[in-house]
């Protein structure tokens, strides 16, 4: 499609574009008689998307100078190999901010918008914020806002801002319910430059870039559809989003039937049996010719394990399909084996799938290492079960799960349900997040992903739930993208993708394994203690730990307000700032020398003023063992401060023990133990709390 007719796509759909004629000879003085002048010369034809690049546009044309234009453009093309099929002739745009609108189909979330600094800059600068098609109003004036180059459009020295609205409304006309993304067949769709001024905005140069395959007519069917909720894959009796009892058979197994292990060689297989020998299950192992592995029953063949929810299948790739083909009767069947899609056999993966679907059963995987739930007596771990509480987790890397389940639970975290699902063949991270969404035992979720495995279903999902939803992805960088592709076998979005789909749904996006378990143990923490203020307040020792402390909390995106000044004569009378200014973040001396009641009458006298909505009080934990030598002052002040938190219970109270590991063995667990008792998090940096309850303040009282 050519630029003209692209253009005419905007043009009906109510978006202004310039007057102009369209010729296939040689443009003539006549055809030009109802343009105002300057005017615009454009090529077009057959290998021209990026005209400006191949000399094929002229500017400042008075009309008596088109028809010469057009014959050295008409020469130089052809010095190119080019002939173009006609020109473009329009009344030259004012001049004003250039801006780019763009559509484009990502593999795995569908349409997205995109917006930015346009024309040259484009490129040059790639100033640009994308978000997943349909938009809000509210997602086109962020997209705005997100921009590094917004002060342009508001207006810089001395020159008029632009109209926002006319750019907001371009965008809901392109990427919003009811725009051309709905009805044009990505491909791509640009349009670049878009002139925007203080009367409006002018669609200056357009393309349009069908799918491959696709005919490109708008007049088609539609390639894409407001979404709606998906029907899913095939689900078996008992299981799935829609099915009565959902997953809870997934999580809470009768017993577990584990297919691979061995009688004189141990693997895999012989360690899950351990594994859940440990945990209590009822277990069988499939063998076929042994009546017993390791101690536990066998018997030949899954058809024949009775009373089993749950089959884990551990023998190699090719045969995994024939196993599977026996769980007739049995809701869920673990792939841990992999060696499939990620392998670069796809063709195995899809014959696993139809296996699974002809015996009935949902698949997990394949490539994952299962399921973790101390409830139901479901692992896949080592060193015994943790407490069950309320955390939930669904992960592509089994690994990983298994990290943040035992760092976690080291820090204090309690898991409700984890699920790894590896490849995602069948149980995709969506279909479990709709179901933990309406599960009782659970109250918040990390997902740890590296391919979307369906991302219209995930952005639903995520924009449907209540729970607050903390996102790690994998693979957001170059040399990511290829470590995941080996791994999942996945097709990894661009990373502004993912942010743009946190930032549309209310989920929290973080970049680290230890952000994941800090933000999911702040929600453990605070997720159900109802708030009455609002701000940030930090407190702690003098010195440059406070001005660090300022610079986390801003790069975390939270503003620490000042303190009231009715405030001060209060803390004055508690004998602060006679050496340093009251302000926020509020230094109160912490030491091995200080009072550990201090920090709670200092709490307690700025909330009578001023009812902040968090507090972080941090401490040196180095200096109560270089200036002293027990522990006791500063297990003294932890107490004391999970009494300030009880006292106030309209505000979350966070720890923060800097130089933890200076404590002797031992000490930093005893201050956990105090914190969490009164229900306050405790971090070991500013950064890592910053970060924490900047998810908390943006998911309200969680």
């Amino acid at each position: 499609m050519f630029e003209y007719q692209a253009k005419e796509l905007l043009r009906r759909a109510g978006v202004p574009v310039p007057r102009g004629v369209v010729v296939t000879g040689d443009p003539r003085p006549a055809d030009l008689a109802g343009l105002d002048e300057p005017l615009v010369l454009k090529a077009f034809g057959a290998g021209l998307v990026h005209k400006s690049d191949a000399g094929a546009v002229a500017l400042d044309l008075r009309r008596s100078q088109v028809a010469e234009a057009a014959a050295r453009m008409r020469a130089a093309l052809a010095g190119r190999g080019i002939a173009p099929a006609g020109f473009l002739v329009e009344e030259q745009a004012a001049a004003g901010v250039e801006l780019i609108v763009g559509l484009v189909r990502d593999p795995g979330f569908g349409p997205v918008l995109l917006a930015g600094l346009g024309g040259v800059w484009a490129e040059a600068l790639r100033d640009t914020s994308v978000r997943l098609c349909p938009v809000s109003e509210a997602d086109a004036r962020g997209m705005l806002a997100a921009l590094r180059g917004a002060a342009l459009l508001r207006g810089y020295r001395g020159r008029p801002g632009v109209d926002v609205d006319a750019v907001v409304k371009l965008l809901m006309t392109v990427g919003g319910a009811g725009g051309l993304w709905e009805r044009l067949e990505l491909g791509e769709f640009e349009v670049n430059p878009v002139i925007a001024a203080p009367s409006g905005v002018t669609a200056v140069d357009a393309r349009y870039l069908p799918a491959a395959g696709r005919a490109g007519s708008p007049t088609a069917a539609p390639a894409v559809a407001v979404p709606s909720a998906p029907s899913g894959p095939m689900v078996a009796a008992g299981g799935g989003a829609g099915g009565g009892a959902g997953f809870a058979a997934l999580f809470e197994p009768r017993a577990v039937a584990v297919v691979g292990a061995s009688t004189t060689r141990p693997n895999f297989g012989n360690m899950f049996l351990d594994f859940y020998r440990a945990a209590g299950m009822p277990v069988v192992a499939v063998h076929p010719e042994a009546r017993e592995v390791a101690g536990v029953p066998a018997v030949p063949s899954l058809a024949e394990a009775a009373g089993v929810d749950y089959a884990l299948v551990a023998v190699p790739a090719e045969r995994c399909a024939g196993v599977v083909r026996q769980a007739a009767g049995i809701p869920y069947t673990q792939v841990m084996s992999g060696g499939f899609g990620e392998a670069g056999r796809p063709e195995l993966e899809a014959e696993l799938l139809a296996a699974a679907r002809a015996a009935g059963t949902r698949l997990l995987g394949p490539n994952c290492m299962g399921v973790y739930c101390p409830r139901g007596r479901q692992t896949f771990t080592g060193g015994g079960l943790g407490p069950p509480g309320t955390i939930a987790l669904v992960s592509q890397s089994g690994g990983l799960a298994g990290e943040v389940v035992k760092v976690g639970e080291r820090r204090g975290l309690a898991f409700s349900r984890v699920a790894t699902v590896g490849n995602a063949a069948d149980v995709t991270p969506a279909e479990l997040l709709r179901w933990l969404s309406r599960d009782g035992e659970t109250r918040a979720v990390g997902l740890y992903l590296e391919d979307p495995r369906d991302g219209r279903a995930l952005y639903e999902a995520l924009a449907a739930t209540v729970l607050p939803v903390v996102l790690l992805v994998g693979g957001r960088s170059t040399q990511g993208r290829r470590a995941a592709a080996s791994h999942t076998g996945g097709l990894v979005s661009d990373g502004r993708i993912w942010r743009a789909l946190a930032e549309q749904t209310g989920a929290t996006f973080v970049t680290s394994q230890d952000d994941l378990i800090g933000v999911l143990a702040f929600f453990q923490a605070h997720g159900s203690r109802p708030v009455t203020g609002d701000g940030v307040l930090v407190v702690g020792p003098s010195g440059g730990a406070s001005v660090l402390a300022a610079d986390a909390f801003d790069r975390a995106g939270v503003r620490l307000d000042p303190l009231p000044g009715e405030v001060h004569g209060d803390l004055r009378e508690l004998g602060l700032g006679a050496g340093s200014a009251l302000a926020n973040p509020l230094e109160v001396p912490v030491g091995p020398r200080g009072r550990p009641e201090l920090v709670p009458r200092v709490l307690a006298a700025v909330a009578r003023r001023r009812p902040y909505r968090d507090v972080v009080a941090h401490v040196n934990v180095q200096s109560f063992f270089t200036y002293g030598t027990a522990a006791e002052p500063l297990l003294g002040y932890a107490r004391a401060l999970a009494g300030a938190q009880d006292a106030l219970p309209g505000a979350r109270v966070t720890l923060v023990t800097r130089n933890a590991e200076c404590a002797p063995a031992g000490v930093e667990d005893e201050i956990r133990a105090i914190a969490a008792a009164a229900g306050v998090p405790v971090y070991r940096s500013m950064e890592a709390a910053a970060v924490a309850v900047a998810a908390g303040g943006r998911h309200g009282t969680a």
